[in-house]
């Protein structure tokens, strides 16, 4: 019986993978187009039909960038705001999700769904108060005006308290009977289990404030303080038609992102599945 079982499976098994396969596929052509076109002169990006692969890969592209921008300044702005948020977001919202898990206090609840309704006003529509909030401070053109407010966000707080849910209260009250106080119950006990729901937060915040575009082109406004993705922009945004140089800039943008999320990637993927569920 399970042999048959596994049989009328095989056909069912076979058409998942096609589909899976090719939708990876769909997926992955547009990274493998931009990087392609990077390697091209402006002409071959255009030409049709198109080549599918360079007929003659050149670098230069990419020397160019680097050359005439200050690429590597946008790359350090940019992964030093998105690096420094995502640790102080992950912390922050560590602590508020323990105590909004494990900790009673008077109006918990209501605090919690006050908190966590934040989360449905855009970004965009404090856009304006928040500039003048850091203009104020004198945090314009500064990397600290653009770290600032992405730390003040209630999704790491969501995220995690999911995870501490999950955590048995015995092993809290062990630590307690065993001496340790509540800030090395937290730090030594707790904080390591929800390990994969902080990988999660790690790279989903990464991506935001990486991606955060519009709020990152109002702080940064001199070119020296742009992260890449502004930078980037303003490379599409030229009226040279070099359509490779602007693949290439787009292409430098890209591929740290793709780095942190293989780095990542184990603990994305389980703290996704391993926080939705409760024992």
């Amino acid at each position: 019986m399970p042999h048959k079982t596994s049989k009328k499976r095989e056909p069912y098994d076979l058409v998942s993978n096609v589909l899976v396969a090719f939708f990876a596929v769909l997926n992955l052509f547009p990274l493998y187009w931009l990087f392609t076109s990077s390697l091209k002169n402006s002409a071959d990006v255009v030409k049709m039909p198109p080549d599918w692969f360079p007929a003659t890969i050149t670098f230069d592209n990419y020397i160019d960038v680097f050359r005439s921008q200050p690429a590597l300044r946008w790359t350090f702005n940019s992964l030093f705001v998105s690096g420094v948020s995502t640790v102080l977001v992950i912390i922050v919202g560590a602590m508020a999700a323990y105590a909004f898990s494990k900790l009673a206090f008077k109006g918990r609840n209501i605090i919690f769904v006050v908190f966590i309704s934040s989360l449905m006003i855009p970004k965009e529509i404090m856009i304006v108060p928040l500039f003048r909030i850091i203009q104020d401070f004198g945090m314009v053109n500064e990397l600290s005006g653009m770290i600032w407010p992405n730390v003040a966000t209630a999704f790491g707080v969501f995220l995690l308290k999911g995870f501490f849910d999950a955590t048995p209260d015995a092993l809290r009250e062990a630590s307690r009977i065993d001496g340790a106080g509540e800030w090395r119950t937290f730090a030594q006990i707790m904080l390591p289990i929800v390990k994969p729901g902080i990988g999660a937060l790690f790279i989903l915040n990464f991506v935001q404030v990486w991606n955060d575009y519009l709020w990152q082109m109002v702080v940064g406004q001199e070119k020296n303080m742009k992260t890449l993705m502004v930078g980037t922009a303003t490379l599409m945004q030229d009226l040279n038609p070099n359509y490779a140089y602007k693949m290439a800039g787009a292409t430098v943008a890209a591929i740290p992102m793709l780095i942190i999320f293989l780095l990542f990637q184990r603990y994305f993927t389980h703290g996704m599945t391993a926080g939705a569920v409760k024992e």
